[in-house]
């Protein structure tokens, strides 16, 4: 795919190089239907997959293509991962086409050697087996540039590592994207302004992370139920997803849900028991959450023992992950009208260490600005809540600098209470919170408004504080790129 042709815009781009591919693949599955014909029955069961998991590429290729004019602001983003897969799948294309038309040798021959050096030049991967993992990428992308709720930005990242390695056991030239993936400014902006359409819980996991720091001690996640068969639950026919996470291979998911009858918000837990899938559903006011470790931990009242009980412990992969998950539950909870009350606990994220904190004016709202580092990842992030009134402490905004604290560029003091921070991702729960307000400036970077002038210097010296130290009070074990739970 050549980017150079900068007149090109993005979804022309993205539309073209789909569209090539495409039709390649539909040429390519066509030629393998033809060899099949002329070879006996028992060459045709991997014919056939093979043939069809090409197909599906063509498929999901112009899936992409058709679908970017409804989502323009993503093409960029999408264009990014395109760059990893469409060199690696053209190849392979390319490859068996070379096998097939060679006329030196009987179709037999061409058959068995076309599979049988394709399957060794990757390691050992079977020929149809590749075209799973070029398929999952590009049913991933659909997912991503279509901001649907199966999103998983960790299956992404794992997709993406193998097919780093497959381009390497091919000898086919690092892409810009290979190592360093998707720049966080590209997320930023996309994050700026969000979809109107959307509910805001929608957005949170809509997007890979700019960083991912990953967790120890990750345990299988547990549901504990009470569990019902699906059809046993009251579940609505069309209820508004609001995102969804599996876990541990999809053996356990979670979905958050609104409930069109209440408006209140829901989670429905799926776990696989053998080959059978049971469910459990409990409001979010009817839950409270807490952190064990790296998991987060969500707890029910049992009214026949009258105590509180482990309904399900999630173990996410990544710190980020974790912190989005936590801070959704908490805002979706304290702005649910049928909570009845939240446990003080329950806004704080344990094994957090404050390391600042100060009054901000934030698109004309008095927040409190906390920075907080994780003690068992070392990360950094900042967490914006409400000042005061009924909603004091519910979360509004949080965003990850793990990697900017590491460096003077970021941040900059721009008057006494004023202070710029560039490339930074918000991540934001709640519907009316603009974070464009903040970002009226030419470099788009984002604007903390503080209320005394003490709090602006607290600030900045918090993070010099960090260079001098070469990062914060530990080694955060964090790199760029998309990321997942």
């Amino acid at each position: 795919m050549d980017h150079a042709n900068i007149g090109i815009p993005p979804q022309t781009q993205l539309f073209q190089s789909c569209c090539h591919e495409a039709e390649r693949a539909a040429i390519v599955a066509a030629a393998l239907d033809q060899l099949r014909e002329a070879l006996p029955e028992s060459f045709h069961g991997h014919l056939i997959a093979l043939a069809g998991g090409i197909r599906d590429s063509s498929r999901r290729l112009r899936d992409l293509a058709n679908h970017s004019p409804s989502h323009i602001e993503r093409v960029p983003l999408v264009l990014s991962y395109l760059d990893i897969i469409l060199p690696c799948l053209c190849r392979t294309l390319n490859d068996i086409m070379g096998y097939y038309e060679d006329r030196t040798l009987t179709r037999e021959i061409r058959w068995r050697k076309m599979y049988n050096q394709m399957t060794e030049e990757a390691g050992g991967v079977p020929l149809p087996q590749r075209f799973l993992l070029y398929n999952n990428f590009l049913g991933m992308l659909g997912y991503l540039l279509n901001r649907s709720p199966s999103f998983d930005p960790n299956a992404l990242e794992t997709l993406r590592g193998h097919l780093v390695g497959l381009r390497e056991k091919r000898g086919i030239p690092p892409s810009p994207q290979q190592v360093d993936s998707v720049s966080p400014a590209e997320i930023v902006s996309l994050a700026i302004v969000p979809d109107p359409n959307a509910h805001w819980a929608e957005q949170i996991f809509s997007l890979p992370l700019a960083s991912r720091t990953v967790l120890k001690h990750v345990k299988p996640s547990m549901a504990c139920g009470p569990f019902f068969r699906r059809d046993q639950l009251a579940i609505p026919l069309e209820p508004k997803v609001l995102f969804r996470r599996p876990f541990d291979n999809e053996k356990t998911s979670v979905v958050a849900y609104l409930n069109p009858i209440d408006q209140a918000p829901y989670l429905l837990i799926r776990s696989l028991q053998g080959e059978v899938a049971w469910f459990s559903s409990y409001g979010v006011h009817e839950l409270c959450i807490g952190r064990e470790g790296s998991a987060l931990q969500l707890k029910r009242w049992s009214r026949s023992e009258q105590c509180s009980k482990l309904w399900a412990a999630f173990y996410f992969i990544t710190w980020e992950e974790m912190v989005l998950f936590y801070c959704t539950f908490v805002a979706l909870k304290a702005r649910n009208r049928l909570t009845v009350q939240i446990a003080p606990t329950e806004f704080q994220l344990q094994r957090e260490k404050r390391l600042f904190q100060a009054q901000i004016v934030d698109d004309g709202y008095k927040h409190s600005l906390v920075v907080y580092e994780d003690q068992q990842t070392h990360g950094i992030r900042l967490h914006a809540a409400v000042w005061d009134g009924e909603l004091k402490q519910c979360p509004v905004w949080t965003a990850f600098v793990t990697a900017q604290s590491q460096s003077s560029t970021w941040i900059s003091r721009r008057s006494k209470h004023r202070v710029w921070l560039r490339n930074i991702q918000l991540y934001v729960f709640c519907r009316n919170y603009r974070q464009e307000v903040q970002r009226q400036n030419k470099s788009k970077a984002f604007e903390i408004y503080f209320v005394t002038e003490q709090g602006a210097s607290k600030f900045k010296e918090a993070f010099s504080a960090m260079e001098l130290s070469g990062g914060s009070s530990g080694t955060p074990e964090t790199g760029t790129g998309p990321s997942g739970g």
